[in-house]
């Protein structure tokens, strides 16, 4: 590695001009990156209800429905004027109401009042639109336009399209202020008014390389977009500053600036590198989820930190060679205590609280399995927002609804007739628009009208529309799916194919809950691993892990015992990210507490160790925290919400565990430590006598 690093200070311009040119791609690239903005598309390709949505695709030319429009107070013949002007909408391919299922030339008395009210009630109508997926925001907007302020429109489509905006301009908001956080908290903790610049100028060169590198992706979820260059910012701090530090104290046993970072990176090279190894395996481990949203923000993550690593190893030593000079002249006397009494106190208090800790996980462990859960995009938004309060004005007037679309091999009117009558008697089911149930089965289908047979049958396959009164998840949506799709099975056992939003999310719920053990487990076990080898110790790596882990489990054990309802992919993806960005801290204090353990007894090794580390866990734990709840209580996206709550909550609850349990477990597990770890000895006053 001296050879490497030798080569890398000799050669400035060219590394310096090489990342200058990455990072302005990077930027341009960076527009390039499309944005997902739709969960279901990260469903697996063989789950039922995305082989569903390919078969409708192939089949017929309208989609499922996927937003409800409602105008309030219009007669029949306004309702049918707004209808038209719906249809003729661009970036609109189907509009459905009252006039698709009865006849409305006759009076509505002696029609089935639970198909009119399901379109008409107290003057009020709604219209069941499918918005092509293609200018999606744009016909959004469109429609607004049409229906305006006043009327209300909801579904995921709506809800896509508002997070489409919003988030963006959210995130931007989040990003100012945590950069100007970092700066401050840095301003504080370095002794140096250049030293925070030269830091984050690194740092931003290396979120703009992985922002454009995400290009290789194709296209991004918005959970990714959201979150991963505030989380590289906060995760990769640390690295930039340990080696300034460490060139710091090179200089002054060798004055030659250039031989003292070669110095400096072979010495940091196996701190930063082993703290960078298990933040990446832990982000690593979402790749192994099955819901693709996982393991796009594991990937995105995890090369994120690797290009740290890189920028840290190659392009920050020439930066702060070059920049020193500056970095003397701008040197300030040091703000942040010794934390000295902080370490007596901790000393004191470790044994208690290691045990509290510890009584306090199982039953946080068990609760964290227990939580209730919101699984889809049906509740991303709340009350407070616009589509919140038309959700709630729309469901005060029709109640809950949604709409599936069930497809079945043509061929047998017959079995046809009766899978309708079957599906008549759930009482979910509203209203169903199907060719036996609209047409009859008498009728020759040669004798219908091209547009409405092109709808409701294909080569293949007749469809049906069935207008659903329920939520668009919960137990009592997921057990009308199952009734539905068993309904299905009898009459087309094997051959039948249901798609809609409620549908999509069951299979989401049931892909992702099968994911969490996997998940957790997997990156548990490979942070395990990492730490088994560069620490060659049994023992640590259970101390370390546990310490973590207990802190997660609190963390998400929170929400049961406040009756809260969680975000599932918040809950999933926070477990692998708590572990990955704040299992440093753990290994920085242990690195410590083993260096200063083989001069000193243990209790005075531990007030050292805290006396060393605090600052540096402080500077990278309260940055994390603070852009977690940055993105928490600014997002009005609930899962990036939800996401940011639990990550600034989680980072607190890491450190709370290195500076308060980690040093309780280390003094109690003293004699174990030192009898499996590798070539470890401890200091001894006895022997010393």
């Amino acid at each position: 590695m001296r050879k490497i690093y030798s080569w890398v200070v000799k050669n400035p311009k060219k590394i310096l001009i090489g990342f200058f040119l990455l990072a302005i791609s990077g930027i341009f690239l960076k527009n390039m990156v499309s944005v997902n903005y739709d969960m279901t598309d990260y469903l697996p390709a063989d789950s039922p209800s995305t082989i569903s949505l390919d078969v409708m695709n192939k089949e017929f030319d309208g989609g499922i429905p996927n937003a409800r429009v409602m105008i309030k107070d219009v007669s029949i013949a306004e309702a049918l004027d707004y209808k038209e002007k719906l249809k003729n909408c661009e970036g609109v391919t189907d509009v459905l109401w009252l006039d698709d299922s009865v006849s409305i030339y006759q009076p509505l008395e002696i029609a089935d009042q639970n198909t009119v009210e399901t379109y008409y009630k107290d003057k009020n109508a709604l219209f069941t639109v499918t918005v092509a997926e293609e200018g999606l925001v744009a016909t959004i907007d469109r429609i607004r336009g049409i229906i305006g302020d006043e009327n209300a429109m909801t579904g995921d489509a709506v809800s896509t399209a508002i997070a489409t905006t919003g988030t963006v301009d959210e995130i931007m908001v989040i990003t100012v202020f945590s950069i100007l956080f970092v700066l401050l908290v840095l301003l504080i903790t370095t002794q140096s008014w250049t030293e925070p610049f030269v830091i984050l100028f690194g740092l931003g060169v290396a979120i703009m390389i992985n922002s454009g590198t995400n290009l290789i992706f194709g296209e991004i979820s918005f959970v990714t977009n959201a979150a991963c260059s505030i989380l590289q910012l906060a995760v990769s701090l640390d690295y930039s500053v340990f080696l300034i530090h460490r060139y710091e104290e090179c200089l002054m046993e060798n004055p030659d600036r250039d031989k003292a970072m070669v110095e400096a990176l072979c010495k940091s090279t196996s701190s930063i590198a082993s703290s960078g190894l298990t933040t990446v395996i832990g982000f690593l481990a979402l790749v192994f989820m099955r819901f693709g949203i996982g393991s796009d923000l594991g990937l995105a993550l995890a090369k994120g930190v690797a290009i740290s690593l890189i920028t840290v190893f190659i392009f920050m030593p020439v930066l702060i060679v070059r920049v020193y000079p500056l970095i003397q002249k701008t040197h300030h006397k040091k703000l942040m205590p010794e934390f000295k009494g902080f370490g007596k106190l901790v000393s004191h208090i470790m044994i208690p609280m290691a045990l509290v800790f510890i009584v306090v996980a199982i039953p946080s462990y068990m609760a964290s399995n227990s939580n209730s859960y919101y699984y889809g995009s049906s509740m991303i938004y709340g009350t407070d927002t616009q589509y919140g309060q038309d959700k709630a004005a729309i469901e005060d007037i029709f109640g809950k609804d949604d709409t599936y679309v069930l497809m079945i091999p043509n061929g047998d009117v017959k079995a046809e007739q009766s899978l309708s009558d079957a599906l008549c008697d759930i009482p979910e089911i509203t209203n169903i628009l199907s060719y036996v149930d609209t047409v009859g089965a008498e009728i020759p289908k040669e004798y219908l009208n091209e547009d409405t047979l092109s709808q409701l049958v294909s080569d293949n396959y007749n469809r049906f529309v069935l207008s659903v009164e329920t939520d668009y998840e919960g137990k009592k949506t997921f057990d009308l799916v199952e009734r539905i799709r068993d309904t299905a099975n009898e009459y087309y056992p094997g051959t039948y194919c249901l798609a809609g939003e409620g549908v999509s999310t069951y299979d989401l719920m049931d892909t992702i809950t099968a994911d969490t053990l996997k998940v957790n487990m997997i990156a548990i076990l490979a942070v395990f691993l990492i730490l088994l080898l560069t620490m060659k110790s049994l023992s640590l790596p259970f101390i370390l892990v546990f310490a973590i882990e207990a802190a997660i489990w609190i963390n998400v054990g929170i929400p049961y015992f406040t009756d809260s309802i969680v975000m599932y992919i918040a809950y999933l993806i926070i477990s692998s990210i708590q572990l990955g960005a704040t299992v440093d801290y753990a290994i920085l204090f242990t690195d410590r507490y083993m260096e200063h353990r083989q001069t000193m007894a243990k209790k005075q090794a531990i007030v050292e160790t805290i006396s060393v580390v605090t600052t540096s866990v402080l500077t990278s734990g309260t940055v994390l925290a603070v852009v977690g709840f940055l993105l928490g209580y600014h997002s009005t996206h609930q899962i990036l919400s939800q996401l940011g709550i639990f990550l600034g909550r989680g980072t607190l609850l890491s450190m709370t565990s290195v500076f308060f349990v980690l040093p309780g477990l280390l003094y109690l597990f003293d004699g174990l430590i030192q009898k499996t770890t590798y070539k470890l000895h401890f200091y001894n006053p006895r022997k010393e006598e």
